[in-house]
């Protein structure tokens, strides 16, 4: 109950909407060019996480290889840094409140994503929690 509180405060109070909207037109950006369309999936998995990031973490994709390396490589070059400088900012400014240190946390739980986010995936805390079945080889 407290993550929909949350992320219903964040979505209307801590920039939820306008973080996924500036993911979301960059990611329409990089669609037009083809050769940056990876680009654009991360930022569409940006936009989606930032849009209700309580209960949420990100995780290693299997399967991600090199190209997601170079991939990243290229991002930090080009986007990665700045985005993860502002979320710091914004978390760092956020926290002087105590009112504002959750969505602080919230933009700090954002950096690792905006610097380096190919090769990982979005995923419900509640999913990691839950056991696995079993397999035998």
């Amino acid at each position: 109950m407290i993550r929909l509180v949350l992320n219903l405060l964040w979505l209307f109070f801590g920039s939820g909407i306008v973080l996924a909207l500036g993911y979301g037109i960059a990611a329409l950006i990089c669609f037009v060019f083809i050769v940056t369309i990876p680009f654009g999936i991360a930022s569409l998995r940006l936009a989606y996480y930032s849009l209700w990031p309580f209960g949420r973490t990100l995780v290693p994709k299997p399967g991600a290889g090199i190209g997601s390396g170079i991939g990243n490589v290229l991002w930090v070059v080009l986007a990665g840094w700045w985005l993860a400088l502002t979320h710091i900012l914004a978390g760092v400014a956020l926290c002087v409140t105590v009112i504002g240190i959750p969505f602080g946390i919230a933009n700090f739980k954002l950096v690792p994503a905006a610097f380096w986010p190919l090769g990982r995936e979005v995923v419900d805390l509640d999913d990691l929690r839950a056991p696995r079945p079993v397999t035998v080889r």
